[in-house]
């Protein structure tokens, strides 16, 4: 599928964005956006009987660089294997931008400068991205103060590393088919859905439905979980994500194994 064949409007509409879409960072920044309050970042299909497919027409062909990160488990303190996650670098006016639509919780709302390593304020949170010292592998490091923005001088917490070689899509495949099937893998002990929504997040994982309001001015952080029994969470799903399953989902919070290999 060529770019000539990309639904780019009927992409646009279903992420409610209704601007001119030119080639411009307050464009890329909106779509970003529109993107992370439209459509939730899951993983049901493993959990209801399917399976997620990396070839077209299941995606479309992407026209910015691709990079492999490495997702840091915030319980053991290792990484993940390489081609864990995949982010993409767009190019803009001679401007680098990390974007990342599929990551859930941490995940930042608009574009971040990959030509920065100065803190980058998104509302009441802080990213930035790194690299250490005396390092010649080239690799990078998101980072972030959790739900606090205490300046550059903040705790920093590392959320993934990655590196700035280009790669295709076939460079995912195998780890595509971990996160299906390991108990390695987070994807593969616990059905998930999060979505960003104006107020903060709402996120459902195996049997709960957590809702976070970011803090504003002068409030703190709120969240409250409520349990769901197996027939609520076909409809929680459509209510509250939009999505309706075509199989029965098989809840599932179990713990996962850690991975053989410390990377």
């Amino acid at each position: 599928m060529t770019f000539v064949d990309m639904h780019v409007d009927a992409y646009l509409s279903r992420i409610g964005f209704s601007g001119s879409p030119s080639r411009s960072l307050q464009v890329l920044r909106s779509v970003h956006t529109c993107h992370l309050l439209s459509v939730p970042f899951e993983n049901l299909t493993v959990h209801s009987g399917g399976r997620v497919q990396l070839d077209p027409p299941h995606l479309y062909e992407k026209l910015v660089t691709l990079l492999s990160a490495q997702v840091k488990n915030q319980t053991t303190g290792f990484y993940g294997p390489p081609f864990d996650h995949l982010v993409v670098m767009v190019t803009l006016d001679g401007q680098r931008w990390l974007c990342d639509v599929g990551f859930g919780g941490p995940g930042f709302r608009t574009p971040l400068s990959l030509d920065t390593r100065g803190p980058q304020e998104q509302g009441h949170r802080v990213y930035r991205i790194t690299e250490q010292r005396n390092d010649t592998s080239g690799m990078l490091f998101l980072e972030w103060q959790q739900e606090e923005n205490r300046g550059e001088e903040g705790d920093w917490m590392e959320i993934y590393k990655f590196t700035m070689d280009p790669r295709r899509m076939e460079d995912y495949a195998e780890m595509c088919q971990f996160h299906q099937s390991s108990p390695c893998s987070f994807f593969f002990c616990k059905s998930l859905c999060t979505i960003l929504t104006p107020e903060g997040r709402l996120t459902y994982i195996g049997r709960r439905l957590t809702t976070t309001t970011f803090p504003k001015e002068g409030s703190v952080l709120e969240t409250s979980t409520r349990d769901l029994q197996d027939d609520e969470i076909p409809g929680v799903l459509k209510e509250k994500f939009g999505i309706g399953l075509k199989s029965p989902l098989i809840p599932k919070d179990e713990p996962m194994t850690p991975l053989p290999v410390i990377y």
